[in-house]
Parts: structure tokens; sequence; C-alpha cells
């Protein structure tokens, strides 16, 4: 049986917590182990230990989903990838740009996007304009 998080809103995850979510969101339903393997290659100094210790705490967050039907215990994300990133996006653009979302794409593609995306960005702006707007 999956243990859902007490919180009704769901805290916006820290920078490591987002590393682990990545990882759910990879690789899937995972044990403390798997997450931690998978974990190694972008962060080698993370030991077993801290990331069964995030994993709890990100459940008692909210963050993670865990199944305590099985041993090891299973945590997957509790929320779509997609979900939470547009989540974070939107308090970005509330807290940083005063609620402008063309603003923080000026900001990105002042600095923060590569030649390549930006020819990737101007064709499915161009398909939009083709197709209608949505």
């Amino acid at each position: 049986m999956k243990t859902a998080s007490p919180p009704l809103s769901t805290p916006k995850p820290t920078p490591a917590e987002l590393d682990l979510l990545r990882v759910l969101w990879r690789i899937g339903a995972a044990d403390a182990r798997q997450v931690h393997e998978a974990l190694l290659p972008e962060r080698p100094e993370a030991s077993y230990a801290t990331v069964l210790r995030q994993l709890q705490l990100m459940h008692a967050k909210g963050l993670v989903e865990r199944d305590e039907s099985c041993r090891p215990h299973q945590y997957a994300a509790a929320q779509a990838q997609q979900t939470l990133q547009t989540r974070l996006l939107k308090d970005l653009i509330t807290k940083a740009f005063a609620g402008s979302g063309k603003a923080l794409v000026m900001a990105a593609l002042k600095g923060h996007v590569s030649r390549k995306e930006r020819d990737e960005i101007r064709r499915l702006l161009q398909d939009k304009a083709q197709g209608g707007a949505e």
C-alpha cells in the first residue's frame, strides 16, 4: 500500500531534493539503493545513508510516495515532472519577473540559450503561427 504524504500543499523542493526527483522521474519507482546508484554519476559524494534519509524527509514533506508493502520500500515522485516544473516556473515568473512570461523568455534568450536552441524555438514559434494560436 502506498502511503500518501500528509501535507495538503506540496512544498518547493530544495536543489538536493530536485536531484533525487530527477532520478525518480528517469528510472521510475525505486528503492533507496537504486536511487543512490543512479545518482552517483552526477553526485559521487552522495552516500547511501544520506539518500535514504533525504527520501524519508521528502516523503514526510509530500514530495515522494512510499510503497511500504514491500521491502525495501519503493519511492516514487508524488508529482509528474512536467507538473512540478510548471508549478516552479509559475512561481519563478511571479517572483522574479513580476508575472511576465515574456520577461522570463527574454532573459533566457539573452544568455542561457544556445544558437541551436534558438533555431528550434524559432521553428516552434513559426509552426505555432502557421497552425494557429493555442
